[in-house]
């Protein structure tokens, strides 16, 4: 089985931040940042070059492939702010409704911009989807 390409490292979260050059962005994404690490309690890591994870997870699939990943994380991309949500949208519905402009992905939340959504309905579904996934899998850190 192919190994996960994207990992965490040591790399600083404040220096990528701090790349980031639409300045509205880099602060919509420290302010998930915040949101999440006082959400989960991990401390925010690069993951990749790109991506700002919280905490760890293992999983394993049916086929045998198994590996490690953030339990949530956030990313600046050129066109959007990716929230990662890993259990999915299916069971928030109602949040989902209630948040605003976005786009979804399996896993993935687009946002252009944290004005755009309803920041205490954000919060709630970070809160929830944590909780789904210390429930469901093997915390690691």
């Amino acid at each position: 089985m192919p190994e996960n390409k994207t990992k965490p490292n040591d790399a600083s979260v404040e220096k990528f931040l701090s790349q980031v050059d639409d300045v509205k962005k880099r602060e919509d994404t420290q302010t998930i940042v915040d949101m999440m690490g006082e959400i989960t309690g991990y401390s925010a890591t690069m993951w990749g070059p790109s991506i700002i994870g919280f905490g760890k997870y293992s999983y394993k699939y049916k086929s045998g492939h198994s590996g490690e990943w953030a339990i949530t994380g956030v990313s600046p991309r050129a066109r959007n702010i990716s929230v990662y949500i890993m259990p999915g949208f299916g069971n928030y519905e109602d949040l989902m409704s209630r948040l605003g402009k976005h786009k979804t992905g399996k896993s993935c939340l687009y946002i252009n911009r944290l004005s755009d959504v309803n920041t205490d309905v954000l919060r709630e579904l970070i809160s929830k989807s944590v909780d789904y996934m210390k429930e469901k899998y093997e915390i690691v850190s």
